[in-house]
């Protein structure tokens, strides 16, 4: 598929006709089951599930989906103390392995969660979309362009087909960030010279390797740290200030990016073969530039943060604050409060990100309407994808040589026997991409 820039910029809404409805008016009626499926029982997946059911009373989780059987259990044994009245998972709906997707979405589901690592998202979506279900999909939506490309052709499907697809980009439904976003773009801050997005954390989880694990398995398990399975944290992580920053920008994408990244800490063969740092800068054709930082080394000075520069003032995203010509804080008096901070001073006053994303989804449903967020997911994921390319080559990457990549990070198949993209070396140590030598594909 050739994904032009206006592919990319086309809007959620169908324009002018008729949309193709398949309405379910009995859904649209709020009085019968909604039946959902999880593909991915990691601990997202279980957040989804959970703030999935909260979102409509009459909504059941009835499938399960993972490679691994203990993901499953341990995520059921969770919901169900959470949920008694609302799971309804027996031994038949729990479906393992590489393909339990498949039995998942023809199991007679309605809307299927999708949380199995990146890599996976591209096809699971096209089989939902394919199957007519309603799809929640977790950020980011491939780890290469020729995932990106699939992805945008199945969300055009589904809004063909009236299906929701909603992202897991949470900032996107998150009350302080909607208003803050729509003061922005009202002109709060003038014109737009520069955004910063900046993601500096430390160490993260790992599953030490088993003697049983195949070299797959160890990988699925440890799936963060392979640039196939997570697309690396610059595009699994840093994607929601990537995002977030993308937005405030009117969703254009850059006409260029280069960057300074590289694996400085994070050396050990068992972090297979992404980064600890990216220090990215998107160009834009006004002018603007995106600032985005992202590292991830113990030790370390934290921050997480969006910080918009305009002519008339600046912003904190975070923190939901604009000083400038206008003064303006979300919610709350003067003081230095972090945008979780002013969630939890307003308690029950503002829901939960996660939350919203769920309850308008289901909402949708019900009235039998269609949310598509399949633009800027797939904008999003690009955009991160573009400063991993330009870090891992050390080259300037122009944003249409991206969305024509042929770069393909998939296995040649998918088994616990099969050998995965990356493979360690004689010592023992994953093949890591150096800048001024990986080449662009």
């Amino acid at each position: 598929m050739n994904v032009s820039r206006r592919d990319f910029l086309r809007t959620a809404a169908v324009a002018g006709g008729t949309v193709l409805a398949v309405h379910r008016s009995a859904h649209a009626a709020g009085s019968d089951i909604l039946k959902v499926g999880l593909i991915g029982c990691g601990s997202r997946g279980a957040g989804a599930a959970s703030n999935a059911i909260n979102a409509d009373p009459g909504v059941k989780l009835v499938a399960l989906a993972d490679a691994f059987s203990d993901r499953i259990e341990g995520s059921l044994k969770q919901l169900k103390k959470l949920h008694p009245d609302q799971v309804d998972v027996d031994q038949a709906r729990c479906f393992v392995g590489f393909d339990a997707y498949k039995d998942l979405i023809a199991s007679g589901v309605d809307v299927v969660l999708l949380a199995a690592p990146p890599q996976f998202r591209p096809s699971h979506l096209a089989a939902a979309i394919a199957a007519g279900k309603h799809v929640f999909a977790e950020k980011p939506v491939g780890v290469d362009a020729t995932g990106v490309r699939s992805v945008a052709a199945t969300c055009e499907l589904a809004r063909k087909k009236n299906l929701c697809v909603v992202s897991g980009l949470c900032w996107r439904y998150d009350t302080v960030i909607r208003e803050t976003i729509k003061r922005v773009h009202d002109g709060a801050i003038g014109d737009i010279l520069a955004v910063q997005t900046t993601r500096n954390l430390g160490s993260l989880w790992h599953r030490p390797r088993q003697p049983e694990w195949t070299e797959m398995e160890f990988q699925m398990r440890n799936w963060y740290y392979f640039t196939w399975l997570s697309g690396d944290h610059n595009v699994e992580q840093q994607i929601h200030g990537i995002d977030k920053c993308s937005w405030a920008l009117g969703d254009k994408p850059p006409l260029k990016a280069w960057a300074t990244s590289g694996r400085q800490i994070r050396i050990d063969p068992k972090y297979g073969d992404i980064y600890d740092h990216h220090a990215v800068v998107y160009e834009y054709a006004n002018g603007t530039r995106m600032y985005a930082f992202a590292r991830q080394q113990p030790g370390c000075f934290n921050d997480y943060s969006e910080v918009l520069l305009g002519t008339k003032g600046r912003c904190d995203l975070q923190k939901g604050r604009i000083e400038g010509e206008t003064n303006w804080t979300q919610g709350q008096q003067a003081g230095d409060l972090s945008s979780f901070s002013v969630r939890k001073a307003t308690q029950g006053a503002i829901r939960p990100m996660h939350q919203v994303e769920q309850d308008e989804l289901f909402a949708a449903i019900r009235a039998g309407k269609c949310i598509n967020n399949g633009d800027y997911m797939c904008q999003s994921t690009l955009v991160a994808i573009l400063g991993r390319t330009a870090g891992y080559t050390g080259q300037e990457i122009t944003w249409e040589e991206m969305t024509q990549s042929k770069l393909d990070l998939s296995p040649q198949r998918y088994a616990f026997d099969a050998a995965p993209p990356t493979l360690p070396g004689p010592d023992g140590k994953y093949p890591v991409a150096m800048p001024g030598v990986t080449r662009f594909v």
